[in-house]
Order: C-alpha cells, then structure tokens, then sequence
C-alpha cells in the first residue's frame, strides 16, 4: 500500500496570504493611529492653504514624491491651484517657480531629507509659507515649518522595515485628510467639480442638461387648444414620446406623453375629439437647463418618467431632455 504524502511544513500560498493580510493590518493601522494626532497643527494647516494667494507647491523626493504628485493632483482638482516641484530639480534652477505668496507643502518621513533642507533655505529666504508632513516634528523640517503635521508610523509593512509603504500610505491619508477639509471650507460645489472634470465617465456625469437636451425645432410643442389628432402629429414627428403643452409665450402648461394617450384610450372612444387641455397632465416635473445629468437621471428613476422638460426661470420651454440621451452619454 502506498504511504499517503507527508503535509508539506510550508504552505506558499498560506504563507503569501498571511503576509497581505499583515501588510494591509499595518498600513490600515498607520492611518487609523493619525485620528488621535490631529491637532491644532492641522487646523493651521488648512488655515494657510485656505489663504494661500498664489499657489500649493508639493514637494518631497523619492516614494513621497509620487504621494506629492498624487496630493497635488487632488488638490487641483478641488479648486487649489497646486502642482509638484521635485527638490533635487528644485536646487538645480527651479527654484524660482517658488513665490513669497505661494505655500510649500514637504512629505519626508525623516524630516531630514537632504534635498528638501536645502530647498527649504530657499522657502525661508522668499518668504513662502511651509506646511511639513513628517514623521518627526521635531525634525529640522518639522521645527522650520509653520505647522507641521506628525504622520509617524510605527514600522514599516515591508517584512524587512525598509521599504517605505505603511508611512507613504499614512501620508497620502493626511494629504487627502487636508483637501477634503480645505474643499468644504471653500465651499466647493459639484458644480465647480463638473467644471474641471469635463472628460471621461466622469466628465459625462457631470455634464449639464443644455449639453445633452433637445433644443429649437427639436423640442415637441403644441398649445392647450391643438386638436389630438395634431398633437399624436406631433409627438410621432418629433420621436420622444410625448408632447409640450405652452401658451403663445411659450410659458408651460402640461405634458402629454405615450402612457397618456393610452390611459385615455382606455376610458375614452373619442379621443381624436378631444384637445391638448383634456388630455395634458398640468404642471409637470421640469428642470433647468444647469441641472446636472446624473441629477436628472436621478430624477428620472425617483419619478419612474422618461422625459424632463428643461424650462427657464419665467417657465418658458428650452428643451426636452430624454432618458436615452442621458444612457447615451455612457455615464455609467
């Protein structure tokens, strides 16, 4: 008989498993031990970007430079002019990029990177202002700033303690920590969002209804006295299954859509005798032409409709905006 196979002593997989899990424990427990550290640091922080007049330079070497591009990138695209300075090409003639109304945001875990202590002489000496995310606040960085923000870990999550993950992880939360708060102090709005976002999925979500609704001769229109048998004309002519209803100011009185003409049909034989008051529903949902499309889709679902009309502040008809055109956008 043959012996069964011995249980290997060393499972790779199990091994490899055990590892992640502790390198995701170890990064989730260096943002999580930042909570009880904020500070006044932080508020003097958010203070100084909130009133900085020019603009959020970031600057740091190495893993904490990429997490600089990264805090930039957000906070440019939450309404803070900001961009990344590399400190070694800093200190080799792009130093001048650096203004007394600008703020320098430096990420050293040490607080005694070598390139970011000579561009720092360059920062005290124009007077930009200096905000530190370190491990040390005691640091020369973190002593020379005007707040310096502790985002110290405890170790590493690289297995030899070397590797900078657990602190460029907690770095990145701080520096995402600062944008969200700076954007609700500035009173950012999805509006403003949408503004700077204009491409991809996003940029189509936050696209507004004047971009996307029919507009002119597109849009359907009939008046309260328009026979039914002009306004089926209408509707079947114009294909978005329905139907405005305007006086001869173009203000809005109703809708008519497919599922009211079938609602009458039911109840009606003379539907062709009647006229475009009889069958409208008055007052229907409208937006304006601001309105964002992945709000009006919202509303759309919310309504189980499929069609808005897009009216102005005086309630003049401007557009139609159908659900298709919406799904057309591929926002989703």
């Amino acid at each position: 008989m043959t012996e069964p196979a011995a249980p290997a002593l060393h499972d790779p997989d199990v091994e490899d498993l055990a590892l992640a899990r502790r390198v995701l424990r170890t990064e989730a427990e260096a943002i999580l031990g930042l909570i009880d550290r904020l500070d006044g640091s932080f508020a003097r922080a958010v203070a100084l970007l909130q009133e900085c007049r020019g603009r959020v330079i970031v600057t740091g070497m190495g893993k904490s430079g990429i997490i600089c591009r990264k805090i930039a990138a957000t906070l440019s695209s939450t309404g803070t002019p900001a961009f990344f300075l590399h400190p070694a090409e800093a200190i080799h003639g792009d130093l001048g990029v650096i203004q007394a109304d600008d703020v320098v945001l430096a990420v050293s875990q040490s607080g005694e990177t070598a390139e970011l202590l000579r561009v720092l002489e360059a920062i005290r000496r124009i007077g930009a202002r200096l905000i530190a995310l370190t491990g040390s606040q005691t640091s020369t960085l973190g002593q020379a700033a005007d707040a310096a923000l502790d985002c110290g870990v405890r170790s590493e999550a690289c297995p030899l303690n070397l590797v900078p993950t657990a602190s460029t992880t907690a770095a990145l939360a701080l520096g995402d920590a600062l944008s969200m708060v700076l954007l609700v102090r500035k009173g950012f709005r999805i509006e403003d969002f949408a503004s700077l976002h204009p491409g991809g999925k996003l940029g189509k979500r936050l696209m507004r209804a004047e971009r996307l609704m029919h507009a002119g001769e597109d849009v359907p229109r009939v008046t309260a006295s328009t026979a039914m048998r002009d306004v089926i004309y209408e509707m079947s002519s114009k294909g978005l299954g329905m139907t405005s209803v305007v006086d001869g100011t173009g203000v809005l009185l109703g809708i008519i859509t497919d599922g009211d003409l079938r609602r009458h049909m039911e109840t009606r034989s003379s539907l062709l005798d009647l006229h475009a008051r009889d069958v409208m529903t008055a007052k229907p949902v409208t937006i304006v032409r601001e309105t964002l499309a992945v709000e009006a889709l919202k509303l759309l679902e919310e309504r189980k409709i499929s069609s808005l009309i897009v009216a102005d502040a005086a309630g003049r008809v401007e557009g139609v905006l159908h659900l298709h055109d919406l799904w057309r956008t591929e926002m989703f």
